[in-house]
């Protein structure tokens, strides 16, 4: 039974994950989680009791969650190793790709929270204000690091793509919704972001969250509904 990723729309950061799956070239399905009506149905909660995506049931038929944990089970398989996207526990390059990943997880990710919150949640015009100005601040100082650490490397991580810049592009676009920061300021991070948004698996990504015609890179096998995946699940 090949995987099924159940990434969340509009924007969720499981785009990452759908990269990363395309990279690998393991196979692979998708299911589609509206957020947020879809996450708080109790179907949901049988696949991820947090009613967070992303999630992945294994080809165990086990249901893993959380990005960090999808990536690093995603670059444990033959398929990401031999594409050169993750590297074997152990390793220094392993110990160097969690650190971006848990960057990219808690820094860069965690600075557009409260800018999330004020979007999607009433509220009078202070705490607007209060949040967006702490936003700001906390995504000015994502975007500065992180420029940092790319600096002139092609990717995250030097020489080579990996699942770090997988995770970087799904989180990076969330700069449309909040006009807080100018991602041309920070010319090394713009130079990645151009680069990912050209990538034949971005593309793909882009096309499935919009339901469009899409064209796989990788070894997509498909898009199955909630139900029809527990039913799956039971029968593995």
């Amino acid at each position: 039974m090949s995987p099924i990723l159940y990434y969340g729309v509009p924007s969720g950061c499981s785009f990452g994950s759908i990269v990363a799956l395309e990279w690998s070239g393991q196979p692979y399905r998708l299911a589609r989680v509206n957020m947020p009506e879809d996450m708080q149905t109790e179907l949901f909660a049988r696949i991820n009791p947090v009613r967070e995506t992303p999630a992945l049931q294994t080809a165990r038929g086990d249901c893993l969650a959380e990005s960090m944990a999808i990536f690093n089970h995603i670059g444990a398989g033959q398929g990401a190793l031999d594409a050169g996207i993750s590297f074997k526990q152990g390793t220094r390059e392993f110990d160097e790709l969690n650190r971006m990943l848990a960057f990219l997880n808690t820094t860069f990710f965690g600075a557009f929270s409260s800018l999330w919150w004020q979007l999607e949640h009433e509220a009078d015009d202070e705490t607007k204000r209060v949040l967006t100005e702490y936003g700001r601040a906390r995504v000015v100082r994502a975007h500065q690091e992180l420029e940092r650490m790319l600096g002139d490397q092609p990717w995250l991580l030097g020489d080579r793509r990996t699942l770090a810049d997988a995770y970087f592009i799904g989180i990076a676009r969330w700069t449309k919704y909040h006009d807080v920061v100018d991602r041309r300021d920070y010319p090394n991070l713009q130079r990645l972001f151009d680069k990912l948004e050209a990538d034949p698996a971005v593309i793909f990504a882009h096309a499935i969250e919009q339901q469009r015609p899409a064209t796989s890179v990788g070894r997509f096998e498909g898009e199955v509904g909630i139900a029809e995946s527990l039913a799956s699940r039971r029968a593995a």
